[in-house]
């Protein structure tokens, strides 16, 4: 009997030993899953877009300035009463000082675009800091305006790189959501038939002010949004705009319902993997 009873308690202990782990493992606090635009307990620090109430959008410009190409675009610009920010590498900031005077003079915005375009992400700490800073420097000599935005090149840099990136110089990370390949596809009508397909309200524009297709594409291009009814904006300007999004209603009880039977010989179904994106 004395046996038996040993055994029944023993049997008793491993189950609830057994049972511990499970239930640890129901009550552990969750991993939170980073967006990878804003430090731990700091502000927003990368935007590829923005959410807002009004169809504002930011056109921007990279590569730049061209000798040949940019003052024609700045006549365009200004003959549309339309603001743009562009991104300049450094190098021909330095080449072309006169046309960063007229870019600032003429109310658009200056970016740091790094000084001789190459992939920061891969860099170390000390180049990243000295391609923009001969930027910033470059820049600043031209027009006497240090930039407050920064977009690295192909959109490559690291979360750690951006957190110290804007520490050090105050700078936000911008990136796009409207892309239309124009260093790719050397054709008007593809720019113009992609920025009007993609662009939607606080979207950033990707184009390229050093390709004379990209700029042969804007007039169209920038009649069709304004007919729209987009308004143009700088991007430091698009940033005070930005809106928390909403938060998800959640489902209603009564709306769930059972997916419906399956018959015989209806077509498998699978969900689609979304296209990958490329960046340059």
């Amino acid at each position: 009997m004395s046996r038996l009873i040993f055994l029944l308690f023993l049997s008793a202990g491993l189950t609830v030993l057994a049972a511990e782990p499970a239930q640890n493992a129901a009550t552990a606090t969750p991993v939170p899953v980073s967006s990878g635009t804003s430090t731990p307990a700091g502000p927003k620090i990368t935007y590829s877009s923005i959410h807002t109430d009004g169809p504002y959008i930011a056109l921007t410009f990279d590569d730049g300035p061209s000798a040949a190409n940019t003052p024609r675009l700045l006549d365009l610009l200004a003959k549309k009463h339309i603001k743009a920010t562009f991104f300049m590498v450094g190098e021909n900031a330095k080449e072309y000082p006169a046309i960063v005077k007229r870019i600032a003079a003429e109310g658009h915005e200056i970016g740091n675009h790094s000084w001789s375009h190459p992939n920061l992400g891969i860099m170390s700490d000390d180049k990243v800091r000295s391609e923009l800073q001969r930027t910033d420097d470059a820049i600043f000599q031209a027009c006497g305006v240090h930039p407050k935005v920064m977009r690295p090149p192909y959109g490559s840099l690291a979360r750690g790189q951006r957190i110290w990136v804007n520490k050090e110089f105050g700078y936000k990370v911008i990136l796009w959501d409207v892309d239309p390949l124009d260093w790719k596809y050397r054709n008007s009508a593809h720019v113009e038939s992609e920025i009007l397909k993609q662009t939607r309200d606080g979207s950033i524009i990707l184009s390229h002010d050093i390709h004379a297709t990209t700029v042969d594409a804007m007039p169209a291009t920038l009649d069709e949004l304004l007919a729209k009814g987009y308004k143009f904006v700088t991007v430091d300007e698009l940033l005070t705009m930005d809106k928390p999004l909403p938060p998800k209603p959640a489902p209603s009880p009564a709306a769930k319902k059972d997916p419906p039977a399956k018959t015989a010989g209806s077509p498998a179904t699978s969900a689609a993997s979304p296209p990958a994106v490329a960046s340059h």
